[in-house]
């Protein structure tokens, strides 16, 4: 870079510097904007930064290589297309729309066309996985690709007018609804009449409902929320997780797109009970394209007096949105706190927790997009309405996500409880012989076991539900899902970083037929090593799949004969 062009660029990152903040905060906010602006982020850019916000510029590096959507090391075309490669659009045959982005840019994946107008590179789930295969480029989300439409993408791209004629995918179906997905809802109409009340029994109607976490943790909202309303800090937050990266999950997209203000509402809600000021939404980078709808929703609330300094009587609060830059990991509540303070997203030693030291050592409150719905509707129809749904240990209905093998791909507001077979049946899947529960982290149930009720006493969820019929190859799924958690680790824990890459060099050895008993159960001790050993939830689940389909399908991944060349 020349010395008008280092001068320029270093004004550009003192203005970013100035609208972000100062601290440290303000790094990701600005590595992402001047990664989308000049499509690298080489290491003048990284020291210029450093400088401004006073930390050591290694510290920038290790941000800038963290996160797979900062283009950091090395010049991405104009346009970078990423494809979505898990579970889901693999099953509908992504591998041909690779082939044909090969075909008509002349490159591989990894590479950018001569004319530097074209990159190509894998992503995992961008949450469109009842429209896959999707594509991400640039900012712009395109879904159910065909190959007949690559040329036309790229002549879009290429006469610049690729963001007029691919608008925004449609939303996703909704096949069974229930009460959560009533719309007849007026923005602050809950939040106003909640306030009224001592926060004490707000707090004891959301412990009385029992209301579990619904990302998938499931742990107990009001024991959470009595925790850091009991800390006495002067400053504390409310984190609205939104980093929906889990592959075949697609719920917390479709809140955000039609029940954003019951979203807000509950953030709301959760702000006057335990004292907090100041809000945020971790929105996902593969989310970009709904960001600019949802800012305006934002501002609808601090127009009405519902957010900002001038909220209704009892409550000062205003939330804003904090993009992630494509780290599955982001999601474990630790991890996203320290990408939210301008980290690597790492998960953080436990204890402490959240509530008590969180974002910038304060007390942090962090919920799923769907517990936030829930404790609106709870404020709004009660304790006993709310009850009426679920088991005695997972009450209320629950969103899913389902897609795969079947007809009805969609989103469902069913209550916990409901059994597989009852689900495969909505959904009119045919022939299905396993469904897997939660995701690339979840249990691989075979169709013996369908009878089994999902909820958190039973087969868990955060909303996945993928379907697979008598063709689909059991090792193929596993060889994906592995591969997910290998790209996917942080590395920070050598169980995880290591064992899942072994695991996944064990899995192609049974692809090829070369893999002995004897050797399979080494794996099958390793998964138990990384479940036990890893250091967050998310390296602890992530043998699960391999081992429910070792042990349920055995007898269809041993003793392969080599595939015909």
């Amino acid at each position: 870079m020349n010395r008008v062009g280092r001068e320029e660029l270093k004004e550009k990152i003192a203005l970013l510097v100035s609208k972000y903040g100062n601290d440290r905060a303000s790094i990701l906010p600005v590595l992402e904007d001047i990664s989308r602006e000049y499509g690298e982020i080489d290491l003048y850019a990284m020291q210029t930064l450093a400088f401004l916000v006073d930390i050591h510029p290694s510290e920038v590096f290790g941000v800038a290589t963290f996160y797979n959507f900062l283009k950091s090391g090395k010049k991405h075309g104009k346009y970078v297309i990423r494809l979505c490669r898990t579970i889901s659009c693999h099953m509908k045959e992504k591998d041909r729309i690779a082939k044909q982005l090969n075909n008509e840019l002349e490159i591989e994946f990894g590479e950018i066309t001569s004319d530097g107008l074209f990159s190509l590179e894998y992503c995992n789930c961008l949450g469109m996985c009842d429209q896959g295969p999707a594509m991400l480029i640039n900012d712009i989300l395109i879904s159910k690709v065909k190959p007949s439409d690559i040329p036309l993408i790229i002549q879009s791209c290429r006469r610049g007018v690729l963001g007029k004629e691919y608008k925004t995918p449609l939303v996703s179906k909704v096949v069974k609804k229930g009460p959560l997905l009533e719309e007849n809802f007026i923005p602050g109409s809950v939040l106003r009449e909640t306030i009224k009340r001592d926060k004490d029994s707000i707090l004891e109607d959301i412990e009385k409902s029992n209301l579990r976490g619904r990302g998938g943790a499931g742990f107990p909202t009001g024991f959470k929320w009595r925790l850091a309303k009991e800390e006495k800090k002067d400053k504390k937050f409310i984190v609205c997780n939104a980093d929906e990266g889990e592959p075949g999950t697609f719920k917390d997209r479709y809140i955000l797109h039609k029940n954003f203000q019951r979203v807000l509402e509950g953030m709301s809600i959760a702000a006057y009970v335990i004292g907090a000021s100041k809000g945020f939404i971790y929105l996902r980078g593969e989310y970009t394209y709904i960001r600019e709808t949802l800012e305006k929703e934002i501002e609808k609330r601090r127009r009405a007096g519902l957010l900002g300094n001038e909220t209704e009587k009892g409550l000062n609060f205003d939330i804003e949105i904090r993009m992630g830059a494509g780290a599955y990991i982001c999601g474990e509540e630790t991890a996203l706190i320290e990408s939210l303070e301008g980290k690597r997203g790492e998960p953080r030693n436990k204890p402490p927790y959240p509530v008590d030291t969180g974002f910038m050592n304060y007390p942090t409150l962090v919920n799923n997009v769907e517990t936030f719905l829930n404790v609106n509707l709870i404020c709004e129809k009660g304790v006993e309405s709310f009850g009426q749904y679920g088991t005695d240990s997972s009450k209320g209905t629950k969103f899913f996500s389902i897609s795969g093998d079947c007809k009805n791909e969609g989103i469902y507001e069913l209550p916990f409880g409901v059994t597989i077979d009852k689900v495969v049946a909505l959904a009119e899947g045919k022939d299905i012989k396993a469904v897997q529960i939660g995701g690339a982290a979840g249990e691989c149930v075979q169709k013996n076991d369908f009878s089994k009720r999902i909820a958190f006493e039973a087969a868990s969820t955060g909303g996945s539900i993928i379907l697979f019929n008598e063709n689909r190859d059991m090792l193929d799924i596993a060889e994906n899902f592995m591969e997910f958690f290998v790209e996917e680790s942080c590395g920070q824990c050598t169980p995880c970083r290591e064992g899942t890459y072994r695991i996944l060099e064990g899995i192609r050895l049974l692809k090829k037929g070369k893999c002995s008993v004897t050797y399979l159960n080494k794996l099958l001790e390793l998964c138990e090593t990384v479940e036990l050993a890893s250091k967050c939830g998310l390296g602890q689940l992530s043998t699960v799949a391999f081992r429910s389909i070792v042990e349920n399908f055995k007898e269809e991944i041993l003793g392969r004969l080599p595939e015909e060349v």
